[in-house]
């Protein structure tokens, strides 16, 4: 109402925008997810035998079970997530499934399939926990100083077990054996994205400007502090452990998401220099990374030195024999490479059996699923989501990276496992717990989508 009696209509604020749920295209992408899982399956058994292996039924039937219930869960408990998350999952934990049952076949004693299966059973078990117990994901927030204690906790915990192919990441009791730094990893996600959330403003707006460099700026004493502890925790970790992945992806993922934070590439420069520096100080001065740095200069030494191909050059041999097409699911090499075949270098049987072409569409998927993580935190609104959902999405993208960089010969290799492919009980669980963390915050972000920015 003006001073003159006239009424000025208010223009409402614009109404969400509902998105549709798409929950029947998730539930096409995971059908044809399960039926390519089970053609390849099919195909090693032709390969190998010349017949449809016998356990093909139960093994569509137990991979489509698992997802149907997964998919029942975000049907009913996250309506609004993105449809391209679990059906990537699925598609992907049946791909390494298919794989490790392939070189199952060479090597009669030592069965790990049947294990990664049900180690992927529990991983679905808790995607599904998950899904539907968190219905907030703000509510891990509150956790944050446990999570790092946790995360520091696990982290540490291998170093009382005896070293296992030369690092200490692993533990083992009675014949059982798993990997504490593959959870430590969501642990810390969530504790530095409460941390960098709380003090993103600190940490991009205070300091003092370097002498002559005025676009330089210098973070306070109190904000560097963090920083450099991380840092120096995880250069102890690399010396403890002996494990150059677990240090890197501790380190970058801090790294990645304090840039995030800030939007200052400064801070990019500076984890640089900082991982470098205390890469080539612990790879000089530790044995078994410093060996690890020189097969990855010099990987045909061995065969120069008529001792035969080490495993990097095996990996090397495996992919070149690949080619465009590779030689077809059951017809590949790759076992030559040894003992960590179906873990480290899994994915040298997936560039020989099916070629550059094969892998490349196992990259997009990844990448894929990388995008989709990016996407729902830029759709949410409350900082701690966003980098909650960024660092989760990097954590497997820094994985992929390190992994597929390692077995090709573009960095040193380091002892951690493809996502989903490669055999391990820890690290197939912990990437469901990621998947449904991701959904969960996808959920959130399309839910409310006010109609800007990316849905």
């Amino acid at each position: 109402m003006t001073k003159a009696g006239t009424t000025v209509a208010v223009n409402p604020s614009p109404p969400a925008v509902r998105l549709p749920r798409r929950r029947g295209v998730e539930l096409a992408l995971i059908v044809v997810a399960v039926l390519l899982s089970v053609y390849g399956y099919c195909a090693v058994g032709l390969a190998r035998s010349g017949t449809v292996p016998p356990g093909a039924a139960h093994y569509g039937a137990g991979l489509g079970v698992l997802a149907l219930l997964a998919h029942c869960a975000v049907r009913f408990r996250a309506p609004y997530a993105d449809p391209l998350l679990l059906p990537i999952a699925v598609l992907l934990n049946g791909l390494g499934l298919v794989l490790i049952y392939r070189l199952d076949l060479e090597t009669p004693r030592d069965q790990a399939a049947p294990a990664q299966l049900n180690w992927s059973t529990l991983g679905v078990a808790l995607f599904i926990t998950a899904v539907v117990l968190l219905r907030d994901h703000r509510v891990l927030q509150r956790y944050a100083y446990v999570c790092v204690v946790g995360a520091l906790g696990l982290l540490l915990l291998p170093i009382l077990f005896p070293a296992v192919n030369g690092a200490r990441i692993w533990i083992r009791i009675a014949g059982f054996s798993i990997q504490p730094g593959e959870f430590a990893k969501v642990l810390l996600a969530v504790f530095f994205a409460s941390y960098l959330a709380a003090n993103r403003t600190a940490l991009a707006y205070t300091g003092r400007r370097i002498w002559r460099f005025r676009r330089l700026q210098l973070p306070t004493g109190r904000v560097l502090g963090p920083i450099v502890a991380i840092w120096l925790v995880s250069v102890v970790v690399l010396v403890l452990e002996r494990d150059l992945g677990t240090s890197l992806l501790f380190f970058g993922l801090f790294v990645v998401l304090l840039y995030v934070a800030t939007g200052r590439t400064g801070w990019i420069a500076v984890g640089l220099l900082l991982a470098v520096a205390g890469a080539l100080a612990v790879g000089r001065l530790e044995p078994h990374v410093h060996s690890r740095v020189e097969d990855w200069l010099h990987p045909f030494a061995s065969i120069e030195a008529g001792q035969g191909p080490g495993q990097l050059a095996q990996s090397l041999f495996a992919f070149a024999a690949g080619g465009m097409s590779g030689t077809g699911l059951g017809l590949g090499h790759s076992v030559l490479i040894g003992f960590a075949v179906k873990s480290d270098f899994i994915l040298a049987t997936a560039g020989e059996e099916l070629g550059l072409a094969g892998l490349t569409a196992v990259f997009l998927l990844y990448a894929l699923l990388v995008e989709r993580g990016y996407r729902a935190g830029l759709a949410l609104r409350d900082p701690f989501g966003r980098l909650l959902a960024v660092g989760l999405a990097s954590i497997i993208a820094l994985q992929v990276f390190v992994i597929a960089g390692g077995v090709t010969g573009l960095i040193p290799l380091t002892g951690m496992a493809m996502p989903f492919l490669a055999q391990g009980g820890s690290s197939v669980v912990t990437n469901w717990i990621i998947v449904a963390l991701l959904i969960r915050l996808s959920d959130s972000a399309r839910g409310q989508y006010d109609g800007t920015g990316p849905p």
